[in-house]
């Protein structure tokens, strides 16, 4: 068999970006027309009251916010929340970013992490996405895919955050928001569900009001079933309680616990031999069953005190704290061509034994300060705080890898399998060497202050900054005493600015100037410490409300730079090392609400030009990054669309819905042609109630069957999408 490369393409100029911003927007500008005419009949409100600010004894206020109505922040922020979630009954994280066109999926470790990109930008590739969690920076770790049970909805909070929440991606911040325990009510559902591939789910959440200033909410969930891949079948469940307690009138305590366990085959997908993605079925799994399951788990805490001085303060002080550990063995395809006998022969792929022990401890304790006050004519709002993170990442990790081809090695020696045949359990698992032993930790402290300012009933202006103190560890075991510690220590000034002007009651412009930084845990195979990544943004937009606020949108045009971005060392696996610069700019529409006749919309679009800004010999494959090179697994278009009606059947509360869902082609593989192809995914769904409080549900994923690809670090790493899946199901509330 002939085995063939594809040559370089290189990527779109600036001046195709600009033809296409013009094609988004210009037909966009119709559309805020005709909502300001609307508004000026009287149709559209003046203020949105969207509960976003809400201070009560009975709530909790999300942090790093402030009073502010949604269309008053010069930043762009969109939110999934509950009830999408339910319809379209997604289970996973992952899955629901999907219905964001800003957000892309990133490479997942063989299905064991959250890997994400907000706006082109997606972080370090060796650790899982960093979210938080009801505003604070508690997502890092490695407890596997996150479940949906337990949140009550998911923001996505567009722009450098660093002002506020330090630490973290230009492109922006994915907050998590959890269902937590309500005051003084009783209320509960529960859920019981079968479908595609014998997939088995339950799960519950009830509130109960133990007196009339304690109430604890319980929620679990517990599934299981096999997977549309060969020999890879998933257990995962978790227990998520949360318990509030009031402390007089005007003080609340929080406390939410996690303990969850993820048991799954680690899958690193198929290959893709000569840009063919039909080399081998969507199903093939090309590890070892022998391996066992990979297994995640995660315990957490957080514990928050909310305080309303007066109409106009308040204070939030808490803390959290989350174990996480994964360990498990796998077998991955050998990257590296100079290895892989598949690139001889076109059927004997060489594989690598790899073992895995992560295990990582954060902890955070945060204070907030919101408040507002006048001084002559001018209004101020006001945010001040402070924080101190730890996290401690405990790094083991084991490899067999098959020596080079050219030394003509036995099949047994290169680990191979035979993607057209594959005879699973044919040599010995062979035994793996340790390559990574190492200790990292962060230690890090920071102060902000953010003052909004109302110039006029029309115009704001927000200014803030943050300082953060950070300290780097790194306890390489592997090296001599004298040279296995080595540490670091920055200081970060990040400065915001934004303006916001009401034009009228349906549209409020803004714009937004930030700095920000990510600190890039770790060190490079010689043991020297990274700088953190730095980046600047700038975006603009406008914010829309129509139907006297049934329908809100958000469109915005932004342009986002960093430095000391950091790739995967595929000479040193566990190892990063240093890339250059980079930069993402686009366009996005976002519209959500309800529209006459009883119908929920959502629209999310996003065009994203994300490339690399340096020239770099890539470490991972030997390639040559160029400036303007793609960044891996951004495409350049995403639309998603649903709607949903509401109606009654035989005098019962129903619903049906559908939406779609297109990815456009991406880069598939650093410093190489190779790309996946677009995809357009349909679903649909529905529920009746059949009896009072027992609802019926049902959806259809990827109606017409469509071969897909979620993301891909390699051709030999490519994780096929999921094939049509069916789940009907049952659910109870009271």
């Amino acid at each position: 068999m002939s085995i063939t490369t594809t040559p370089r393409k290189r990527a779109a100029s600036s001046c195709a970006w600009g033809l296409r911003h013009l094609t988004v927007a210009t037909p966009l500008a119709a559309l805020l027309a005709a909502a300001s005419a609307q508004a000026q009949s009287g149709d559209a409100l003046h203020h949105l009251p969207d509960g976003q600010g809400a201070i009560t004894v009975t709530g909790v206020r999300q942090a790093y916010r402030g009073d502010f109505q949604l269309r008053e922040i010069p930043q762009a922020i969109t939110q999934i929340d509950g009830e999408t979630l339910q319809q379209n009954n997604i289970v996973r994280l992952t899955d629901a970013l999907d219905m964001n066109a800003s957000v892309a999926r990133q490479n997942t470790l063989g299905g064991l992490w959250d890997a994400f990109a907000v706006r082109g930008f997606a972080g370090d590739e060796n650790l899982p996405s960093g979210y938080l969690v009801n505003g604070f920076n508690a997502g890092r770790g490695f407890a596997g895919q996150r479940d949906v049970a337990g949140i009550d909805r998911i923001e996505v909070l567009k722009g450098p955050a660093a002002a506020l929440i330090g630490r973290g991606e230009p492109g922006g911040t994915i907050n998590i928001v959890t269902k937590q325990a309500e005051i003084g009510r009783s209320f509960g559902t529960g859920s019981l569900q079968y479908g595609s591939y014998d997939r088995f789910r339950a799960d519950a959440d009830a509130n109960l009001a133990l007196t009339s200033g304690l109430t604890a909410r319980l929620i679990g969930y517990y599934e299981n079933g096999d997977t549309f891949r060969d020999y890879v079948s998933q257990k995962r469940w978790g227990l998520l309680p949360s318990v509030g307690l009031t402390l007089g009138d005007r003080t609340r305590l929080t406390y939410d616990f996690e303990w969850t366990r993820v048991e799954v085959p680690f899958d690193r997908g198929i290959v893709v031999l000569n840009g063919d993605f039909d080399t081998v079925p969507r199903s093939r799994f090309l590890g070892e069953p022998g391996d066992g399951d990979t297994v995640a788990r995660a315990t957490g805490h957080q514990l928050r005190l909310d305080h309303q001085f007066s109409d106009d303060w308040s204070l939030q002080v808490g803390a959290s704290h989350r174990d996480t550990k994964l360990t498990g063995s796998s077998s991955d395809a050998e990257q590296a061509r100079a290895r892989q006998k598949l690139y001889v022969d076109g059927h004997s792929l060489s594989r690598q034994r790899r073992s895995r022990r992560y295990d990582a401890e954060h902890s955070v304790l945060r204070a907030e300060l919101a408040g507002a006050f006048d001084t002559a004519s001018l209004r101020h709002r006001v945010l001040i705080g402070g924080d101190f993170d730890h996290f401690r990442y405990d790094n083991f990790f084991t490899r067999y890898r098959p020596p080079a081809v050219s030394t003509n090695p036995d099949d047994q020696a290169g680990y191979v399998i035979d993607i057209d045949n594959p005879v699973y359990g044919r040599y010995p698992l062979p035994a793996t060497a340790v390559l990574t032993n190492r200790l990292d930790t962060q230690r890090s402290f920071g102060f902000y202050v953010q003052d909004q300012i109302e110039l006029t009933d029309r115009l704001q202006i927000r200014l803030g900054g943050r300082y953060d103190n950070l300290t780097l560890k790194v306890d390489n075991r592997l090296l001599a005493p004298a040279i296995r510690h080595n540490s670091r220590r920055y200081e970060r000034f990040s400065p915001q600015a934004g303006i916001v002007y009401d034009l009228n009651a349906a549209i409020s412009l803004y714009a937004a100037y930030g700095e920000g930084y990510r600190a890039n845990i770790g060190a490079d195979f010689l043991n020297n410490i990274f700088d953190p990544e730095t980046s600047e943004s700038i975006e603009a937009g406008a914010k829309l409300t129509m139907l006297g606020g049934a329908l809100t949108g958000t469109l915005s045009v932004y342009q986002l730079s960093k430095k000391n971005v950091l790739a995967s060392d595929n000479d040193n696996p566990g190892f990063s090392v240093a890339i250059g610069k980079a930069r993402s700019r686009g366009v996005e529409l976002d519209l959500n609400g309800h529209l006459p006749g009883d119908i929920d919309v959502l629209l999310s679009y996003a065009y994203t030009d994300a490339q690399a800004r340096s020239t770099v010999n890539d470490p991972n494959f030997g390639f040559q990054i160029l400036p303007g090179d793609r960044l891996i697994n951004i495409p350049d278009h995403v639309l998603n669309l649903q709607a949903a009606k509401h109606f009654s059947l035989a005098g019962r509360a129903a619903q049906l819905g559908a939406g779609m869902n297109y990815v456009g082609k991406r880069l598939g593989e650093t410093g190489t042609d190779f790309s996946l192809p677009s995809h357009t995914l349909f679903r649909l769904f529905g529920s009746v109630d059949v009896l009072e409080n027992v609802e019926l549900f049902g959806t259809v994923s990827n109606l017409f069957d469509a071969t897909w690809y979620a993301s891909s670090y390699s051709s030999v790493w490519v994780q096929p999408g999921t094939p049509r899946t069916v789940t009907l199901g049952v659910r109870a509330r009271f």
